[in-house]
């Protein structure tokens, strides 16, 4: 249990470092409000680092917030800050327009987001987050290819041509469609997003002895009913983060960043309903020294939207928080009136 001055001396620590990026020290603080003496606050700095809320920066005397003492602040200090007068106005402004498809309305969110705060931000449309899987079918049109069928409950049908890869047979395609339908049909999307990426693989290990050639086909399949209406602005922002000279984490972020299924799976509220998630948390080892912010908003009979911030842990978290959840009102006020003129058209 932290006293009242080391929950100050954290809290205004977290704030400045956010602010500057520079190691905070005991002076800083007391020139920045704490009311005691250099040694007292060197004291509580040391007992600040043993409760791993902050940790120190080589062999500057100064520290700054672990990822740890991040969660800690997220979930107990945290308040969204409201965006100022001409930042608000600046998103309604740019919002108030005319649109032909809900399209539009989600690009242009994750635009503004992304330009507003030079990260990278996601936009998913409405439709999709409440969206259950109502029926799936595999017809074979010879022997090297098949179609597949997908239904959803909002009423959108996909299908695709495959090739049939060569050790696959007609059985295992009907397993296939068994697995599937005992499985997944009736379920949300994130319920089959969650279980394709754990569930199915160990399912698959057990029915089929060619099982890596029949979860490569279960992701083709799949792929058409997962990318769509997830929108990705300043992409360009994260890979700016990268070490250019570690090729190989840059084409890994790149590969990343054209994968709307993880990325749908990655901007999906997760199970916990944390609005911000950091490091570990977001499950991607790329992302370990960055945090997503999540806002989910609702459009009368069209189901809950997801609007996502990417960026550094070191974000500004309450001015991000307030940002956002002013853009996913405007975002929801503008969505309501595209679907109401449409009934109205």
């Amino acid at each position: 249990m932290l006293s009242d001055r080391q929950l100050a001396i954290f809290k205004l620590l977290v704030d400045l470092y956010t602010e500057t990026e520079m190691p905070v020290g005991s002076n800083t603080l007391m020139k920045n409000g704490i009311n005691a003496s250099s040694a007292t606050i060197r004291n509580e700095l040391v007992r600040l680092e043993d409760m791993r809320l902050i940790q120190k920066v080589h062999s500057s005397s100064g520290r700054m917030p672990s990822i740890e003492g991040y969660r800690f602040y997220v979930d107990y200090l945290l308040k969204p800050t409201n965006p100022p007068v001409d930042e608000r106005y600046e998103i309604k402004k740019l919002l108030d327009r005319p649109y032909n498809a809900t399209d539009e309305i989600l690009a242009l969110s994750a635009e503004i987001l992304s330009d507003l705060t030079n990260y990278t931000a996601f936009s998913l449309g409405p439709d999709v987050k409440d969206k259950r899987l109502t029926d799936f079918r595999l017809i074979q049109l010879n022997r090297s290819q098949l179609i597949a069928i997908l239904v959803t409950d909002k009423g959108s049908v996909e299908s695709q041509v495959f090739a049939v890869p060569a050790m696959i047979t007609v059985e295992d395609l009907e397993k296939m469609t068994r697995v599937i339908t005992e499985r997944l049909v009736g379920k949300s999307l994130v319920t089959v997003y969650q279980q394709l990426r754990t569930e199915i693989p160990l399912v698959l290990q057990r029915y089929f002895s060619n099982s890596s050639d029949m979860l490569a086909l279960f992701g083709h399949v799949f792929h058409q009913l997962f990318d769509e209406d997830v929108y990705i602005s300043g992409g360009m922002n994260l890979l700016d983060t990268t070490d250019m000279t570690n090729v190989e984490q840059f084409k890994s972020l790149y590969s990343f960043l054209n994968d709307r299924e993880q990325i749908t799976e990655l901007i999906l509220p997760s199970q916990s309903n944390q609005a911000i998630r950091i490091g570990d948390e977001l499950g991607n080892l790329l992302l370990k020294d960055m945090s997503l912010i999540t806002a989910t908003y609702h459009v009368t009979n069209h189901g809950s939207g997801v609007i996502a911030l990417l960026g550094p842990t070191t974000m500004s978290y309450s001015r991000l928080l307030g940002l956002i959840d002013t853009l996913t009102v405007e975002v929801s006020g503008q969505l309501e009136t595209y679907y109401r003129n449409l009934d109205m058209s």
